[in-house]
């Protein structure tokens, strides 16, 4: 437990201690630059459960602290389009919310503001058990997404996104997977020289939780479009 408390607190000093990062400066892209950096930003400030396909039933809750670093693919574009110094990992600290429905269903939320960055964000899950799981059985869910930018003046910004993820518990740890797309808009605001760009990127993810009775833990590497992230979330669940 000491060890997983320590990852994810170096996670979240990793984030505290990043670079400023205001994006300000748009009207210095040319269109194809605008392309890559919505890119980026959508592997960035899209949905990302970290947490297993087994529903958490009627009366469950999982309430965590999150943190996402995703590896800029096109940190070239970042560095006009911002004003500061742009690190090469970007780390979005989140409070993440999950709640058991009736009937397989489960929602969630989160709410994330980027330490010295404009950047902020929420967003929100409806996921549905298509097979809720067991000792023989895996549990199989599709979720569908949405996130939205906020705070970045010169950009209206939101994700869609649609995923098949399946886990297995072991015991105390439950390894997941998943594959879906994230449907992207990027529009800019009071800049004239660029256009607003729509588009799909694939994504993958895989991902384990370790549950310790009223707490658990969890890590997920995922891949979106040519961004590459990486999530910790200590949450409590009861």
């Amino acid at each position: 437990m000491k060890r997983t408390l320590a990852t994810l607190f170096s996670l979240l000093a990793a984030g505290s201690a990043q670079a400023a990062t205001n994006i300000d400066q748009l009207n210095q892209l040319i269109q194809q630059q605008f392309r890559l950096l919505s890119e980026d930003l959508s592997a960035v400030t899209s949905y990302k459960g970290v947490i297993p396909a087994t529903p958490l039933g009627l009366t469950g809750f999982d309430i965590g602290v999150e943190v996402t670093g995703t590896k800029l693919a096109h940190r070239d574009a970042w560095q006009l389009a911002t004003s500061g110094t742009v690190p090469s990992t970007v780390y979005v600290p989140k409070l993440h919310v999950d709640k058991g429905l009736p009937f397989g269903i489960d929602v969630g939320a989160f709410y994330s503001s980027v330490p010295s960055s404009n950047i902020k964000l929420w967003g929100g899950e409806i996921r549905y058990a298509i097979l809720q799981g067991g000792v023989a059985q895996p549990a199989l869910g599709l979720r569908g997404s949405y996130s939205k930018l906020t705070g970045v003046n010169q950009l209206n910004f939101h994700t869609t996104g649609l995923e098949l993820l399946i886990s297995k518990g072991l015991t105390i740890f439950t390894p997941y997977a998943g594959v879906g797309r994230v449907w992207t808009t990027s529009e800019p605001v009071g800049i004239s020289n660029i256009k607003k760009e729509e588009f799909a990127q694939g994504k993958y993810f895989v991902g384990g939780n370790v549950n310790f009775g009223l707490a658990n833990f969890a890590l997920e590497a995922d891949k979106t479009g040519g961004a590459t992230s990486y999530s910790a979330k200590l949450g409590f669940r009861f």
